[in-house]
């Protein structure tokens, strides 16, 4: 492991030069969830929450976020994406899952879109079911896995906790 990429040699913060990079394809999966009570769960899941299509605004404000998340995260580079999906899962009847990728062909890896398109996903999930219960716990927001680059293929190890 090299040093923190984002400090010049005086400790400074800074935003990386990847002008130099090669373009290469990338992508990046990640995932987070949130758990509730069983009432609100099935109300997302009937589509009868009191804001209307959970599911349907929670992927658009996933996407809206990856594409934004130049302008959310200091020093983060804006990305000209070529994909963002956000998808569920029914876990448990008090349980769902984001699972958020994002990809391009470029000079620097999409992982803090995907975490942010997670992570937006969850917040919205919580805000529009909140009337039902305000005692949701978001956790478990990780990368799951990145492609390309210098550094290539990564994959979170199987046994970590999600």
């Amino acid at each position: 492991m090299t040093g923190l990429t984002h400090l010049d040699e005086t400790g400074a913060a800074r935003m990386v030069d990847v002008g130099g990079k090669a373009q290469t394809a990338r992508s990046a999966t990640a995932t987070g969830r949130i758990r509730m009570s069983t009432e609100a769960l099935a109300a997302i899941r009937d589509g009868s929450g009191p804001k209307g299509d959970v599911l349907a605004a929670a992927r658009i404000a996933g996407i809206m976020a990856a594409k934004r998340t130049g302008e959310l995260i200091p020093l983060c580079h804006p990305l000209a994406l070529d994909s963002v999906s956000v998808d569920f899962a029914f876990v448990d009847d008090c349980t769902l899952a984001v699972t958020a990728r994002a990809s391009l062909t470029g000079r620097t890896g999409v992982e803090m879109e995907a975490m942010t398109a997670a992570s937006i996903a969850l917040l919205t999930i919580y805000d529009m079911a909140k009337a039902i219960d305000k005692g949701m716990v978001i956790d478990g927001v990780r990368l799951l896995e990145k492609t390309g680059g210098k550094s290539g293929h990564w994959r979170a190890a199987p046994d970590m906790p999600a």
